[in-house]
């Protein structure tokens, strides 16, 4: 396995150098520091209305200091009476107003001899303006009076007034402009930048996950270690002539660690990560995607060596269809990236991760050697991987003594990594609401059916009949479990209503992981789903509707059975499927395609999931009637204490010690609720 932890130094550029495009001037990390320092790169800055206002404010300050304002201002006819009066000494004659002082020059120049302060005090006497009048009998009545008066030079400053008057104010209303324009979804940043890419760049050093991180998918991780050790010594594999992969595509169920692995191996190499999901590339305006696409690989080369990572590939790369009509925006997209991706020269450096739970819908020119040359399959991890999983997870939680991982691992068959991470969270926080200084396994159990069935409602009123049912269709299903060979071993009962309906349920335990499943275990599966209304009929003879969820997985179970799995009588070795599922989602949604067979088939595949259901119906009634007495002893616990643990159920069940040693003691996902 190559050496993720030797340092190239100089040999990791030297490749680069020669054979990557020329690099446009950027900043380094010493920019980068000497910026921090000055704290250019520190908090930005945020546009406030409240500076808007002020801004106003300060125009209407600098306003009023351009005009000489006097104290009050009077009629002119009121202006000449208090000539006559004596009480105005002198007149200063503006353009627009006559200003009239209550002292003279003389007082003026005899008060500033005495102080600065006795001429301010006397600049401060009341004074006096009004609008002049075309009054040719003024001025001599001013002579009359001997009233000093003068005219005024106009001192006012043009240029300051214009940009008092006209620059400032449609400057804030473009700031105003701009500042709701941002409010309303940064649509003031620019229309042009439509066509950028909307990638996180993640600089080199601050990706800290790395491959210790990451566990339970060891096999994606040797995979991806090849791409990890070209990055930092490609001179090892352009010497003998290999070529790194161009694109590596994780595939897998959803919350198997797919964006943990890139980030991994992002944090392994030390380069730039760019990080995309796929919707950002769809928009509403035809060709803005593909136009994204070419600025993503723009800067991936400028920045060489890197990682490109998008996930949820699929948003992008679905099938073409052949009956596209018109500008088709994702087609356009898919087809840029494909242009690109056949493009760039994989000597650059410049290496393609994405990630999808949906394979089957891709196009095949995506998936082509040349463009995503490796698919690396990251399924949900089995027992060891589980294990490790939690030990990761689990490191920083305060752990009772009590609490054994292996088990709690052995207990989560079919776990994905982020169910397990969930687990030991809620367990945790389990442990807080209870006033536990650590988390105990009791904390673990019951996170678990928190997560699989849902939160406990103790609150929840049942009335006693109803109880009394879902008492004897719990036991019915535990105890066809019980004597059913190929079926799991029971780990608890309970008729504690959980999650939106569940009234009650069975938890069973897989002794190990399983991948392939023979007929007479399917047909066990049936008999155990079928346990609790087979339970209810014997009891009460009568059924109730709390059987629908079982009778809706047994009917499917028998169908598979038909249809996909070649097990009936007249079509043995045949899939009779309609549609494909997909891969790693589950279930079609429901939806059905065509089917590729006759109505006389559809009524033979009909008839025969009933006979199978049927059949395996009658046998579990005659089951439990020969364990009528067990199957009420059972219930009658359930109903006095709520909840039965295997321990007890197997004694009251009358199995031995032997037969109970063939599970382990920890929980297990439902098999099934009522």
């Amino acid at each position: 396995m190559p050496d993720l932890n030797d340092s190239a130094g100089d040999k990791k550029k030297k490749l680069w150098e020669t054979t990557a495009p020329p690099k446009r001037p950027g900043l380094t990390k010493k920019h980068d520091t000497f910026l921090n320092q000055l704290n250019l790169t520190g908090k930005q800055f945020h546009f406030s209305f409240w500076y808007i206002l002020i801004g106003l404010l300060l125009v209407a300050y600098f306003k009023s200091l351009m005009v000489n304002t006097p104290i009050e201002t009077i009629d002119f006819s009121a202006f000449k009476k208090k000539v006559r009066s004596g009480e105005i000494k002198r007149v200063e004659m503006g353009e627009k107003f006559y200003v009239g002082l209550s002292y003279t020059s003389g007082d003026l120049d005899s008060a500033v001899k005495k102080s600065v302060t006795a001429g301010a005090d006397l600049q401060k006497r009341l004074s006096y303006r009004t609008v002049p009048v075309a009054d040719p009998s003024f001025v001599p009545l001013l002579d009359s009076m001997k009233i000093e008066y003068y005219a005024r030079q106009p001192t006012d400053n043009r240029v300051l007034e214009f940009i008092l008057t006209w620059i400032i104010p449609f400057g804030i209303m473009l700031l105003i402009w701009r500042f709701i324009f941002n409010r309303m979804g940064k649509m003031g940043t620019g229309v042009m930048s439509f066509a950028q890419n909307k990638a996180q760049l993640v600089a080199e050093g601050d990706i800290k996950t790395t491959f210790a991180d990451v566990a339970g998918a060891d096999e994606a991780k040797q995979e991806l270690v090849e791409v990890v050790d070209f990055l930092k010594n490609p001179e090892k594999y352009t010497a003998i002539g290999g070529k790194v992969p161009k694109g590596v595509l994780l595939v897998g169920p959803p919350g198997t660690g797919k964006t943990l692995l890139a980030r991994a191996v992002a944090g392994e190499a030390q380069v730039p990560f760019f990080r995309i999901s796929g919707a950002d590339f769809v928009e509403m305006f035809v060709g803005v995607g593909a136009a994204r696409v070419r600025d993503l690989f723009h800067q991936g080369r400028e920045k060489a060596p890197c990682i490109i990572f998008i996930d949820e590939l699929d948003a992008i790369g679905k099938s073409r269809s052949p009956m596209a009509m018109g500008n088709d925006e994702r087609e356009q997209t898919l087809n840029q990236l494909l242009v690109e991706m056949d493009g760039f020269d994989s000597r650059t450096g410049v290496i393609l991760l994405a990630a999808t739970n949906r394979p089957e819908v891709l196009d095949p020119a995506l998936l082509r050697p040349g463009r995503f040359d490796r698919q690396v399959v990251v399924d949900r991890p089995d027992l060891p991987g589980r294990l490790a999983i939690l030990t990761i997870h689990s490191k920083n939680v305060l752990l009772d003594e009590s609490v054994d991982l292996g088990t709690v691992a052995r207990a989560t068959a079919g776990f994905a990594g982020a169910d397990l991470a969930n687990i030991v969270n809620e367990a945790a926080l389990l442990a807080v609401r209870a006033g536990r200084k650590k988390v105990a396994r009791i904390d673990f159990d019951e996170a678990i059916e928190k997560i699989i069935a849902g939160l406990q409602k103790r609150s929840k009123l049942i009335n006693p009949h109803e109880r009394e049912i879902v008492a004897y269709h719990e036991t019915g299903h535990a105890l066809t479990a019980a004597f059913t060979g190929s079926a799991d071993p029971v780990q608890k009962i309970s008729i504690i209503p959980r999650g939106i309906a569940a009234l009650g349920y069975t938890m069973q335990t897989p002794t190990e992981d399983r991948y392939l499943m023979t007929s007479d275990e399917l047909l066990g599966k049936i008999d155990v789903l079928l346990g609790g209304r087979a339970a209810e009929q014997l009891i009460f003879g009568m059924i109730s509707t709390g059987a629908s969820n079982d009778i809706d997985k047994a009917s499917d179970i028998a169908r598979r059975m038909i249809t996909d799995y070649g097990m009936s009588p007249k079509f043995a070795n045949v899939t009779l499927r309609s549609r494909p599922a997909p891969v790693f989602m589950g279930d079609n949604g429901g939806m059905s395609g065509a089917r590729e067979y006759s109505e006389t088939t559809q009524q033979y595949i009909d008839e025969q999931v009933a006979a199978i259901v049927s059949e395996r119906y009658r046998r579990v009634l005659d089951l439990l009637a020969g364990k009528k007495e067990i199957l009420a002893t059972i219930a009658k616990y359930l109903l006095k204490n709520e909840t039965i643990d295997r321990k007890d159920f197997l004694r009251m069940a009358g199995i031995n010690a032997a037969h109970a040693a063939a599970a382990p003691e920890e929980v297990l996902p439902p098999a099934d609720s009522t």
